[in-house]
């Protein structure tokens, strides 16, 4: 028997129920005035399935996520015909939509396709990769029809660092650039709660609307492939950029349910999506016996796992290499690709001599890492592009760390390199 639970506040939703309480192998168990009640009824763990409407007041992704958290299937209902309410229920990513005109076998097909979820079951805790996201199944997703050539499912990179400013940004910028510079579409994806550097680093509007917008898009059911693309404007040719948060203090505004999405479309948007992600992985362990409470590293947690492909970066100096060492034990206790390691600002200044060879000595000794990719150190190449809010590859073009960030993203986006040093087609283009 499934017990439901019934959020509906239109004046039809007596017939709803009578509907449901009808309906073989179904028992309406409560109905649920408002968002806040069933929230509850949820976090009370009564119920198997919840049927809501797209008017509910504070539905939002968020609150289905709670719902999910806690072990509730969800279906839509609508008045028949209602078709700008079933479109705001499967932008919020309910797939099935119920009416009270629903015949008896399509009801119960209904009722019978959403089977109940048990707590901590949601789509984002699967492994890398097997999360739902639009267009999977091969459904059309919302507003793809209006793109030149939607990607079936590009590649999401997350750069992810320890503390103490590696280069993850650095690496970020200029891979996204180079991978973009080789044929690529990409998305630039900014995702650090701490402390977002995209938008500076390439003289962009600090007060962009960026990820916060589509996180809030998300949220109201309203986010699709040509709002994203509108909110992450292209910066190159074939370089979209999405910025982060302007202040530290906005995190809670990135709702893991969010997120998933932006990364799901993302990945319909670009052929690579690259993450600069926040060096926080620490799961706050009083804050997660709390299914409603937003925590600071649950969105750099939700890119790890969703990423096909990891980069961990660290430092070639003694405090980095042990920071890096300590972050290669962290990644084996979340959900992530397999990691690939960059060390940055390879010098002999700071390791001795020979320090490719001494940065990989001591990995392989201390960390069990055999295969590294190594940087080299370009202050000066790099101060160039930071001052004029650009990549390397437009203003430091002959600078070697360009050259081993051009092989890098040649190896991830899988284009060649040919080798020969590039000139940009087109100008600079500035977004707004």
């Amino acid at each position: 028997m499934t017990e439901v639970v019934v959020a509906v506040t239109g004046a039809w939703e007596p017939e709803l129920v009578a509907r449901l309480d009808g309906c073989r192998g179904a028992r309406v168990i409560r109905r649920c005035p408002d968002l806040a009640d069933l929230l509850a009824t949820a976090a009370a763990g009564l119920g198997d399935l919840a049927v809501i409407s797209a008017d509910l007041r504070g539905l939002d992704r968020d609150a289905l996520d709670h719902l999910k958290r806690a072990g509730l299937a969800v279906i839509g209902a609508t008045a028949d015909p209602d078709e700008a309410s079933e479109r705001r229920l499967r932008q919020l990513g309910i797939a099935t939509v119920i009416r009270p005109a629903t015949d008896d076998a399509e009801l119960l097909l209904a009722l019978e396709r959403e089977p109940r979820e048990h707590p901590g079951d949601a789509d984002h805790l699967a492994p890398p990769g097997k999360s739902a996201e639009p267009g999977s199944d091969g459904s059309q997703i919302p507003g793809s029809e209006d793109l030149d050539e939607p990607i079936a499912r590009g590649q999401i990179v997350a750069v992810w660092g320890p503390t103490g400013a590696p280069g993850r940004t650095t690496v970020a910028i200029n891979l996204a650039a180079e991978a973009a510079e080789l044929g690529a579409s990409v998305l630039l994806l900014d995702l650090d709660t701490y402390g977002a550097s995209i938008a500076q680093a390439l003289a962009m509007m600090d007060e962009a609307p960026g990820v916060a917008a589509a996180a809030r898009a998300s949220e109201l059911g309203t986010l699709d492939l040509l709002t994203l693309a509108r909110l992450a404007p292209e910066v190159t040719p074939r370089l979209r950029v999405l910025t982060g948060i302007p202040t530290p203090e906005r995190w809670p505004e990135l709702r893991v349910g969010a997120i998933e999405q932006i990364l799901a479309l993302g990945r319909s948007l670009a052929e690579l999506v690259v993450i600069d992600c926040g060096f926080g992985i620490e799961d706050d362990e009083e804050l997660s016996y709390d299914t409603t409470a937003p925590r600071r590293n649950a969105t750099t947690l939700t890119a790890l796992a969703e990423a096909d492909r990891l980069l961990v970066i660290g430092q070639a100096d003694p405090i980095g290499l042990h920071r890096l060492v300590r972050a290669i034990q962290a990644t084996g206790t979340i959900a992530s690709a397999e990691p690939e390691f960059v060390v940055t600002k390879v010098r002999a200044s700071a390791v001795g001599p020979s320090p490719g060879r001494r940065v990989s000595e001591a990995l392989d000794r201390f960390a069990g890492v055999s295969e590294v990719t190594l940087l080299p150190d370009d202050a000066e190449a790099l101060d160039r592009a930071l001052l004029a809010g650009g990549t390397l590859g437009e203003h430091a073009p002959s600078s070697p760390l360009r050259a081993a960030l051009t092989a890098l993203a040649a190896q991830i986006s899988g284009r060649q390199d040919s080798g020969s040093t590039r000139r940009r087609q087109g100008g600079r283009r500035r977004a707004p």
